[in-house]
């Protein structure tokens, strides 16, 4: 499972291969996890953001957003600079670059769409290419346990029969192993997004159509969740995998059955949320419900209902129009949650 621990994980066992003391190993875990913290930064911008203007808002979120700057190559690199400056230890400052860059990097080829080249590129991009519960990052996840482990069994005198090996672990009795270890995720992370792209190589062959290679993501460990426009009325929903090929396929309707008669407020919808930040819907379905002073207009990303803990999918923006003024409301909504109001800065 790709999560804190796993960065934690990482940045211990590299730390471990470099053979650093007690006070760097704890430099490098803090680093290790560091971009995580963004979600401080992230709280304090949903309470800004209501007054701000557009303009405003969208730079902000760049600088903090969830998974944004803190998630970029540029942090990485002046994080590792500063180390530099202050430690002035060549070793440190190298292990350090490659803890807090393999967090971005794990993160690029496992989750939603990021900025981890920011400023040079604003726009989100991912590998997605590592299923987030992997079995190898799993492996790694464990690693903070150990230490954990052997930081007590040492403070209280018990590191001795069976209770030794534990202390080996984060030892130099098993450099052997950190490094095997250490390789295998190299490796793992290095070939999964060329066997992803042989796999999307060869599901378009099978379709006659292109398909995202961004836009394909791991559902299950060597198992991928496509879509393409098939026409202008449906889109083309694939599930493939390593061992199969194209396993299942379906077809999901833009719009609704009654679809062509509120087809002005699909166009108002689609332009208000083109204005709109960051974008999380790639293939745009339609949803509609009208009373009698309302029409309200819910869009959705064609694929929310064919993933589990894909919470980048399971997202819907609803426009609320006055039938008589045109004005709108807007909220979104995420899973079975409650509606969220959307501040009126949000679209424009």
């Amino acid at each position: 499972m790709v999560s804190i621990l796993s960065h934690l994980g990482i940045g211990l066992l590299i730390a471990a291969v470099a053979g650093l003391n007690s006070r760097q190993i704890k430099i490098v875990a803090f680093v290790a996890i560091l971009p995580d913290l963004d979600f401080i930064l992230n709280a304090l911008f949903i309470v800004l953001s209501q007054d701000m203007s557009q303009h405003t808002h969208n730079n902000l979120y760049y600088l903090m957003g969830h998974r944004e700057f803190m998630h970029s190559f540029l942090f990485a690199t002046l994080v590792t600079l500063y180390i530099w400056i202050r430690e002035k230890n060549r070793k440190l400052t190298v292990v350090v670059g490659a803890a807090i860059l393999s967090h971005v990097y794990l993160d690029y080829i496992t989750s939603w769409k990021m900025r981890p080249f920011f400023p040079f590129i604003t726009e989100s991009s991912t590998i997605g290419a590592i299923y987030f519960f992997d079995p190898v990052v799993a492996i790694i996840s464990l690693i903070p346990f150990f230490y954990i482990a052997a930081e007590y069994f040492k403070k209280n005198n018990k590191l001795r029969d069976g209770s030794r090996w534990i202390h080996a672990i984060i030892s130099d009795e098993h450099k052997k192993l950190y490094r095997t270890l250490l390789c295998i995720l190299i490796i793992w992370c290095i070939l999964n997004p060329f066997a992803k792209l042989i796999l999307i190589k060869h599901v378009e062959n099978i379709e006659g159509n292109s398909i995202d290679y961004q836009n394909s993501y791991p559902i299950m460990p060597g198992k991928f969740l496509s879509a393409y426009p098939y026409n202008e009325t449906h889109y083309r929903i694939l599930v493939s995998s390593y061992w199969g090929g194209v396993e299942k396929g379906t077809f999901i309707s833009k719009y609704p059955e009654n679809g062509n008669e509120f087809m002005d407020y699909f166009n108002m919808s689609k332009a208000l949320y083109d204005t709109g930040f960051p974008g999380e819907i790639d293939y745009i379905v339609y949803d509609i419900d009208v009373s009698e002073s309302d029409v309200t207009v819910i869009i959705s990303d064609a694929r929310r209902h064919y993933t589990y803990y894909w919470t980048y999918f399971d997202v819907e923006y609803i426009f609320v129009f006055d039938k008589e003024t045109q004005n709108y409301n807007s909220d979104s909504r995420r899973s079975m949650h409650n509606p969220i109001p959307l501040a009126m800065n949000f679209f424009e």
